[in-house]
């Protein structure tokens, strides 16, 4: 497939560092120095849905596709207000998509977990233009009192519209099951036969076991699918990592030997958003100019599950 337009969408509230420390107990060194996020953009009065259908409308104008036109629709996100119907659904409906759409929950690395899905389907012929949209608000998962989790997060939404070409080279998803590393749960509805224990739990990471997962899964999985198409790393234009951890992407960036102004960031101004932190650096960094045809584009991501992926695009 070939990436025809991208979009993306913020919440309009910033939190700074020092915002943060007038309730935790924090400063913007001590956040600064071990993720490398100064502010972040979290949901007040917006809808996650609203922003997800704003950010598939900018990548649809951008494509110069009108909502009618996609064959397929799948839309990442790990919580919304809405149990039921999905995410997919509410934004079809707000955006006149019309054709088959569903959820995956894949967290951070989610957009690539649905680019590897889109290609299949193309190439299986079942589809030829393809929406994926991203839409996350980890701050409503978050312990706002826990100085290890919520520092870490903003919210936000984006979005590609794909159609035919032969720019994707090469996906590949993995897992590590690990529950136990990243996990929130939360209380269902009640029943006359429920005797179990249940726990809302906000979100739980072991950073350091997350970081060195990370990394290796990172490092591993990009070398190995440049080799299986044979590429070389000096064939690399941009890596397009996601946004989780400013030390994550230094020690990505100094394991593969690749100099800094392959790795374009925005995780100073964003914090962690989840499966949006690829689409959202991915629609910045297009808006701006930064990438040329033919410019080979190596995605990786990594989060809860344990899971990760990787892809390879040609611009």
């Amino acid at each position: 497939m070939k990436i025809l337009g991208t979009g993306s969408v913020l919440p309009k509230k910033i939190v700074t560092n020092d915002d943060l420390s007038k309730f935790l107990d924090t400063s913007d060194e001590w956040i600064t120095t071990r993720t490398g996020i100064k502010k972040r953009h979290v949901i007040s009065d917006e809808k996650l849905e609203d922003m997800a259908a704003e950010a598939a409308l900018k990548a649809l104008e951008m494509a110069g596709k009108k909502p009618e036109d996609m064959d397929l629709f799948i839309c990442s996100n790990v919580v919304n207000e809405y149990v039921t119907p999905s995410l997919a659904c509410v934004v079809s409906e707000k955006i006149g998509v019309k054709c088959g759409c569903y959820d995956i929950n894949c967290a951070c690395p989610g957009f690539l977990f649905a680019l590897d899905m889109a290609d299949s389907y193309y190439k299986a012929g079942k589809a030829k233009n393809i929406l994926i949209v991203c839409a996350d608000e980890p701050s409503r998962m978050c312990d706002w009192t826990d100085r290890s989790t919520c520092v870490l997060f903003g919210d936000g939404a984006g979005a590609v519209v794909l159609g035919e070409g032969d720019n994707v080279l090469a996906t590949k998803i993995n897992s590590q099951p690990n529950v136990d590393k990243l996990w929130e749960t939360r209380i269902l509805e009640s029943t006359p036969y429920i005797n179990k224990m249940e726990l809302n739990m906000p979100l739980q990471m072991k950073g350091k076991d997350v970081f060195k997962f990370a990394v290796s899964a990172s490092t591993t999985e990009v070398v190995a699918l440049l080799d299986s198409i044979g590429m070389k790393k000096e064939d690399v234009g941009y890596y397009i990592v996601h946004q989780a951890n400013m030390r994550i992407i230094d020690a990505i960036k100094n394991f593969l030997g690749e100099p800094e102004e392959k790795f374009p960031t925005n995780i100073a101004d964003h914090g962690n958003s989840s499966s949006a932190s690829c689409l959202i650096l991915l629609d910045e960094c297009n808006r701006r100019g930064l990438f040329k045809k033919d410019d080979i584009l190596v995605f990786s991501a990594f989060g809860a599950g344990l899971l990760s992926a990787a892809a390879i695009v040609r611009w």
